[in-house]
């Protein structure tokens, strides 16, 4: 059995209607020191996940920052910078969301 590509995934639980966020923008950008370059991204789907932001892209070495388009009343736009030094491995990246209120860790 081959190896499989590392990923780099997220979702978003809006955890004060106690269900996933489905249809939020989520961009993916790799920083340093220019502007930013877009490298992945999309929409939630009904689970409030994106499996791959990447798609299908190999994941390397870096800085990156997770930028997740929200329409709520207080949050309006969330930017993680995140550093990856280890690509041999996948990346989950959850978003807990509440009206006036965020998390974030890093899953597995």
């Amino acid at each position: 059995m081959g190896q499989d590509q590392p990923t780099f995934s997220t979702h978003i639980l809006d955890t004060a209607a106690g269900a996933p966020a489905a249809g939020v923008a989520i961009r993916l950008w790799r920083i340093g020191a220019g502007e930013p370059v877009a490298v992945g991204g999309g929409t939630t789907d009904a689970d409030g996940r994106i499996a791959d932001l990447l798609h299908g892209a190999p994941l390397l070495p870096g800085a990156y920052r997770l930028e997740f388009l929200l329409d709520g009343p207080f949050f309006t736009r969330v930017a993680l910078d995140l550093r990856i030094d280890d690509v041999s491995r996948g990346y989950h990246v959850p978003l807990l969301l509440t009206p006036y209120g965020i998390s974030s860790y890093r899953g597995s």
